[in-house]
């Protein structure tokens, strides 16, 4: 019955391959294998219980359409964890360093290949790799915006990188706009103004890093401006990263802002859970050290808004592990991680929490924390307190307090109705996910 099991659950997941994106595939579908298939039951086996939850939350109606469209029938899937072993890290940790190269300031690790690519970024990708394929032919300048720790300097070198590796001769420059202003600086103190200038406008790519520190400097906005326009006018590539769009950098000459708007801006978002997974399966391959996945969906779901803080939370949870010689599972992660993961929580407060709710749902806080029973602020009220919930160690008598004086089995009802509709709806879930990042962000 196995071999049933194992070519019925092959069927339903080349359809379901069809429905849903690459990534979500990947990450939730291609490690489970079919069992057995007896009575009108399929059983199927996942790699832990993360996999169970997150499966019959947020895919099992599409799994059952599946599998009645290929039996013909309706069938029960259930699902069975196949928990591995736990696995010791060695004694030290490895760990990989490149330095930048002098001729180009680019540092080799950061590549295309080793970009996890998700819905967030994937648009930012692409622009990136279309310019690195054909520099000042397609998108020129390309600016990238994007909140800290996202990914913006990682696609910025691996556009030079790659274009290096297809061009060999060409003359590529990455640096941060503070160092050029640096340079900037020493070259007029030691008059050498002639050799920063020639430097910088011969180059076949420039990439300017954080752009948004030249805001309110006009000298080296002046600089940029010249630098830009003879970049452009020999049809060089320019790239510039910014931790906003360009019209919202602070005191930005007009000029310079609609230059930069000549080309393609592009954004990249906060990950979704999907992508941070991702994230920290290929930091584990590349750092060669393996990481039981239920950590690994523990750490993913728990940090949300930065790449930078993802791989930090698994680099400090290696460190203690070998450090205190513990193999890692998750007890010690959570352990370890603790106070990592419930500082940021602690630090959330009611009124942000409020806010973010009110201007996401179009209401007034007046009347999401009063007493009146408005059917239109209902659901804003519930998602408030079940966020409260959430995300502080309030009880729920103290959340109900902040609701208008309602009572701890009002706060329970609610949080079980949003955490229902979570369940059984993914849009919904989606914005509750999107709502808690950015609080926590």
């Amino acid at each position: 019955m196995e071999d049933n099991g194992f070519s019925l659950w092959t069927q339903i997941l080349e359809k379901i391959k069809e429905k849903v994106p690459e990534q979500s595939f990947k990450t939730w579908f291609s490690t489970t294998k079919g069992l057995s298939f007896t009575d009108g039951s399929l059983i199927v086996e996942v790699p832990n219980p993360f996999y169970i939850d997150w499966l019959e939350e947020h895919y099992l109606n599409i799994l059952n359409e599946t599998a009645s469209a290929v039996l013909k029938r309706k069938i029960k899937i259930s699902f069975k964890a196949n928990n591995l072993e736990t696995i010791r890290p060695e004694p030290a940790l490895k760990e990989i360093v490149s330095f930048p190269s002098p001729k180009t300031n680019l540092r080799e690790r950061y590549t295309f290949e080793n970009f996890i690519v998700g819905k967030c970024n994937q648009f930012a990708q692409a622009a990136a790799l279309a310019v690195a394929k054909a520099p000042a032919k397609t998108y020129n300048p390309l600016f990238i915006y994007g909140g800290v720790g996202l990914g913006k300097t990682h696609l910025m070198h691996a556009i030079g990188n790659y274009s290096q590796s297809l061009y060999r001769n060409s003359r590529v420059f990455y640096i941060p706009a503070e160092k050029f202003m640096n340079e900037m600086v020493y070259a007029i103190k030691n008059q050498e103004t002639l050799e920063f200038k020639n430097k910088y406008r011969n180059l076949d790519m420039l990439l300017i890093d954080d752009i948004h520190f030249l805001g309110d400097k006009v000298s080296l906005q002046e600089e940029i401006f010249h630098t830009f326009n003879a970049l452009y006018g020999a049809q060089k590539q320019i790239v510039v990263t910014s931790d906003r769009p360009p019209r919202d950098i602070p005191s930005l000459e007009e000029r310079l802002i609609s230059r930069f708007q000549w080309g393609l801006v592009v954004d990249i978002q906060t990950p979704d859970l999907e992508t941070r997974i991702a994230i920290l399966k290929k930091k584990s391959e590349l750092d060669e050290i393996n990481i039981p996945e239920d950590v690994i969906f523990y750490i993913a779901n728990n940090i949300r808004t930065n790449i930078r803080e993802l791989e930090g939370s698994l680099v400090r949870l290696l460190a203690l592990s070998s450090l205190t010689n513990s193999e890692i599972n998750l007890t010690t992660a959570k352990e370890m991680l603790n106070s990592f993961i419930g500082d940021k929580k602690n630090r959330i407060k009611l009124k942000d929490i409020l806010k973010i709710v009110t201007d996401f749902f179009d209401v007034s806080e007046e009347a999401l924390i009063g007493k009146r029973r408005t059917a239109s602020v209902a659901l804003p009220r519930q998602v408030g307190m079940y966020i409260l919930r959430e995300l502080t160690s309030l009880s729920l008598k103290e959340i109900g307090l902040k609701f208008g004086g309602r009572d701890h089995t009002t706060v329970l009802h609610a949080y079980d109705k949003i955490s229902k509709m979570i369940k059984d709806d993914k849009d919904f879930c989606n914005k509750i996910d999107k709502i808690i990042r950015k609080l926590i962000s």
